[in-house]
Formats: C-alpha cells, structure tokens, sequence
C-alpha cells in the first residue's frame, strides 16, 4: 500500500496512491482532484498567498502529485479565479481583490438572508440547542482572537463558519446550502485578511451575540438586518486596508 500525506494548511491529508491506475487514487479520486482539494485549502487558508507563482516543479515537492494533475487542478482553480493564468507564464494565485470581495459579498449575503429566513421558520429544538452551542464556541473564539499576533488563528476561522453555519442549517434546501457553502469558502481568504486588519478596533463579540439572539428570539428581519451589516463590514475593512497606501 502507498500513501502519500499532503499537508494544506494545517490540515493533513492522506492520499492512497496503492490503486493510482489511470491518474486515480486508492481511494477512487483522481490525482488532478487530490491536488485541486489540497491546493484550494492552501490558497483559502493563506498558505499560498495572493501573487504567488504556482510552479510546478515546486508543487510537486510541495504536494508529491505529478505535473499532469497539477496543472489539471491548476486549470479548475483558475475557474474558481482563485488562480490567475499568464499565457506561457504559468499559474499565479489570484490578488485580493475588493471588487470581487464586495461581488462575492452581495451574492452571499443575498443567499445567506433567504436562507436564514427559512431556516428561523423551520428550525426545531435541535437546531435552537446547536445554535447556542456554537454561539458559545464562538464567543471563546472571539475572545481569544483579540490576543492574536500572528494572522487569524484557524480555530477562530472553524468557529465562525461553524456559527453562521448553524444559524440557516435547518433551511430544508440542500441546494441553497451548498451555493452558501461555496460562497461562504471563497469568502474566506478574504475574511481572514479583513479580520486581522481591524483587530483590536472591531467588537465581532458584540456582532455575533446580536445576530444569534435575534435568531433564537425567531426575529427573522432583524437577523437578516444584523447579519447584512456583519458581512458589510468586513467587506469594508478590506476595501479601507487597499484603499491606504501605508496599511
């Protein structure tokens, strides 16, 4: 059996190569799909930064998938426009870009307002006991953020997907969810970025507690109203760091 052990921030996966017949893994996923899921990570999570040239001889030391996949992965991530192609120039990963943060923004926001209006109306004990649960996660997760020096820490990251994940689970539409999903990830590089910009000066204590106790107190406009402002102002933050040459 031979596996390989792919680290993506600071998550390792293990890939099966013991059945790669075919450019598939042990595991039934293509190579070119292993190095689109480990490379997407890394791109989101910061690892390989806005600007970085994506060579593939360095890749393959990085990922130990061969040069095919690579670029394979390489194309759908330029789809994704998370990578940039420069003719013969190769692969760069995408800049951060404001205009498309507050475009992705709008879309998320549009989704992530239908989706917590349905999620409110249909939304059982259950759900209300996994709200506050992940609202208390998340105001440890805030707390501990002010202390942090060194980039937003990833376990703050996992709280507040998790949190406003919560808050439209019980939707009843695995569609709407999967497109807030998706969003809500290529969101994420620049959230991180947003987030460590205003530290210190931003209460997301403040903003979190309000929007889940407008969500376990069923008020579906104020929620949406709460939420969009939350969303906004991250959006803001980035434009606000772009926007000023000594930042």
């Amino acid at each position: 059996m031979r596996k390989a052990k792919v680290l993506a921030g600071n998550q390792l996966f293990e890939i099966d190569f013991s059945g790669a017949e075919g450019g598939r893994t042990g595991d039934g996923e293509t190579l070119a799909q292993a190095a689109y899921r480990a490379l997407r990570v890394d791109i989101i999570r910061g690892v390989r930064p806005p600007g970085e040239r994506l060579r593939i001889e360095k890749l393959k030391t990085i990922y130990g998938i061969g040069p095919t996949p690579l670029r394979e992965a390489l194309q759908k991530l330029s789809s994704d426009r998370l990578v940039v192609t420069e003719g013969n120039r190769g692969f760069t990963v995408a800049p951060l870009d404001p205009t498309e943060f507050h475009d992705l923004n709008m879309a998320r926001t549009a989704v992530e307002k239908e989706t917590l209006r349905l999620s409110i109306a249909n939304g059982g004990n259950d759900w209300e006991a996994k709200v506050v649960a992940v609202s208390y996660i998340m105001k440890k997760e805030d707390q501990a953020l002010m202390a942090a020096r060194d980039g937003v820490p990833d376990s703050w990251e996992q709280a507040n997907a998790a949190f406003h994940a919560a808050m439209v689970a019980a939707c009843g539409s695995r569609w709407l969810l999967k497109i807030r999903t998706d969003l809500h990830d290529l969101c994420e590089r620049y959230r991180r970025a947003s987030v460590y910009q205003k530290l210190g000066t931003r209460d997301l204590q403040s903003e979190h507690q309000a929007i889940s106790e407008a969500v376990l107190d069923r008020d579906a406009e104020g929620a949406c109203v709460l939420t969009e402002q939350h969303f906004k102002l991250t959006a803001a933050a980035l434009s606000d760091q772009t926007a000023d040459p000594a930042s």
